[in-house]
């Protein structure tokens, strides 16, 4: 099998061209993002904060999370419910990034991504995906851009239906920045064999186009 690997820091696209560029490809697109956010509003509907270390780890037993393709989009679930909307929702982003922290957590989802990768042909993009879950992916990719330039395609995500401003939403991605780079599992990083995208000035059609290059590159 043929695996991609896409890291990056918050806000620098890996979702969305991650998401072109296996449809181009024809690979199984793994968003592990949306795992760790799911776990993280299963914590919120039980009440808990992002804080709440050991109960998280309690519940774990309790959150099916599963990651389904409807109609060619992929869908997630957490105990049978398509939570795929919900988990973009900006109080679960900000508590997954904490919860993702958790390395009880991480075990809880390490086994369904490699699983994955060992059955497809994947492309999967998250924060450790080069350094911890496919170590020998084929091509690893490390997606950024400027913090600016992050914050200014995030606000304009959000701007219509949450009321926020570009200067929340920078500081929220700094804040963001620091905790995935400082934490003690697993810390954002570009892998040593890593190919770095700085997307700052490329346009969304010329990064999905560059990685579709790389990988036919590497897969020929």
């Amino acid at each position: 099998m043929f695996n991609i690997a896409i890291d990056g820091p918050a806000g620098a696209g890996k979702s969305s061209i991650a998401k072109a560029a296996s449809a181009e490809l024809g690979f199984l697109y793994v968003d592990t993002g949306a795992l760790y956010r799911t776990v993280a509003l299963g914590a919120l509907k039980q009440g808990l904060t992002p804080e709440d270390k050991e109960q998280i780890i309690a519940l774990l037993p309790d959150l099916d999370v599963t990651m389904k393709f409807v109609d060619g989009e992929q869908r997630v679930f957490l105990n049978g419910e398509d939570v795929s909307e919900d988990i973009r929702l900006p109080e679960v982003s900000w508590a997954a990034s904490t919860v993702s922290a958790i390395p009880e957590v991480r075990t809880f989802l390490f086994d369904l991504q490699q699983s994955m990768a060992r059955e497809n042909n994947v492309l999967m993009d998250g924060r450790d995906i080069g350094t911890v879950v496919l170590p020998d992916a084929q091509l690893k990719i490390f997606l950024t851009a400027t913090p600016e330039e992050r914050a200014r395609r995030r606000y304009e995500q959000l701007k219509d239906k949450d009321g926020i401003t570009y200067e929340e939403v920078l500081a929220d991605l700094n804040k963001r920045d620091y905790q995935d780079t400082h934490r003690d599992v697993a810390p954002l990083r570009q892998a040593e064999d890593a190919v770095l995208l700085d997307t700052t000035d490329m346009s969304f059609d010329e990064v999905v186009e560059a990685i579709i290059t790389l990988a036919k590159e590497r897969f020929s």
